[in-house]
């Protein structure tokens, strides 16, 4: 396994994630939605009540309460009968996996137009903002989340394997060290023919990760779908929360092209010519064949599944998201 990235001094954080998106992202929090290891993952204050040393509050005692919960001093002082509650701290510990394989470095939307920035090109010259820049404003996002709430997140970068890590912590400087770790990794040409080998890597991190955790995948999963299959059983017999974010860019969902021109394979397949227009309707098939599959396995195992476009903005999906799913472990919980 690779050493742990260091944070280049020179990175500019502002080009993954905007002001604006992380001040939106700052009130909410990231909850998991299974009980790991006793506790109610990704919620500081557990709703469940014990014996830890930090008190909670009072609440009037009941007829058949343990007396042993007892507050004798406040009965001294009001004659009345009242429990002790405790709450136990509450960790959440998120991995993140972001994809970075030869098929990710594909983009059709300029730089200049995704970063909001006014800036012309990526850290390594690119005028186009790949899956890869998406992935990586996605996982700096979820990031600044769990930091801001206080619970420790890591990050892994793969292709056939994990090629660079972020230990998890908590601390306020890692959110910079993973953006840094980002960097250091952009997509390029010099990446071509790399494929992404899921079922590996799961096993990696399983290798590394000896606590149930929150597991966030970043990748357009252009991947055999038994393969994707398999990685995900892992995940869920290790007894690990999965977040499923598909990264697609849009001409790739839509395959609006017009002209023949050779198409290129970026994970080291042949260049063939072709004419779009005569493939578009079978592509749109198989397209819909592979992202309908890729959201059963994750459903079916209990899991989040969350396309997304690089075309669209980051900050009000990813909040409307983060929102729809803390209000869905309410009601599981409390309906």
């Amino acid at each position: 396994m690779p050493e742990q990235v260091q944070r280049p001094p020179e990175v500019d954080a502002s080009l993954y994630l905007h002001p604006q998106t992380l001040a939106r992202l700052a009130s909410l929090e990231l909850r998991a939605k299974m009980i790991v290891e006793g506790f109610a993952s990704g919620q500081h204050r557990s709703p469940y009540k014990g014996s830890s040393v930090e008190f909670a509050q009072h609440r009037p005692y009941v007829a058949g309460d343990d007396l042993r919960h007892l507050d004798w001093k406040v009965y001294g002082r009001t004659d009345k009968l009242h429990l002790k509650q405790h709450q136990q701290e509450t960790h959440l510990d998120l991995v993140l996996l972001a994809d970075a394989s030869g098929s990710m470095m594909y983009g059709s939307r300029s730089f200049e137009d995704a970063s909001g920035e006014g800036v012309k090109a990526s850290i390594d010259g690119r005028a186009t903002w790949s899956k890869f820049d998406h992935a990586t404003a996605l996982a700096a996002a979820m990031a600044y989340i769990t930091i801001q709430q206080g619970d420790r997140v890591g990050l892994g970068i793969f292709a056939e394997q994990i090629i660079s890590i972020i230990r998890r912590s908590s601390s306020s400087a890692t959110w910079r060290q993973i953006v840094g770790a980002l960097a250091t990794h952009p997509v390029n040409p010099a990446h071509a023919g790399r494929k992404a080998s899921l079922v590996r890597v799961i096993d990696q991190t399983l290798a590394k990760v000896t606590n149930r955790c929150l597991v966030v995948l970043l990748s357009d999963l252009f991947m055999d779908i038994e393969e994707f299959r398999e990685g995900l059983a892992r995940l869920r017999h290790a007894g690990h929360d999965l977040i499923v974010f598909q990264v697609l860019d849009r001409r790739e969902e839509t395959f609006d092209f017009t002209d023949a021109a050779p198409f290129v394979g970026l994970e080291g397949e042949d260049a063939l010519r072709v004419d779009p227009r005569a493939l578009r309707r079978e592509y749109l098939q198989v397209m819909k064949e592979h992202t309908s599959e890729v959201q059963k396995a994750c459903l079916g195992l209990g899991f989040d599944y969350q396309r997304v476009c690089t075309h669209d903005w980051l900050g009000p999906p990813l909040a409307a998201y983060v929102a729809r799913r803390n209000a869905m472990i309410k009601r599981g919980k409390f309906g």
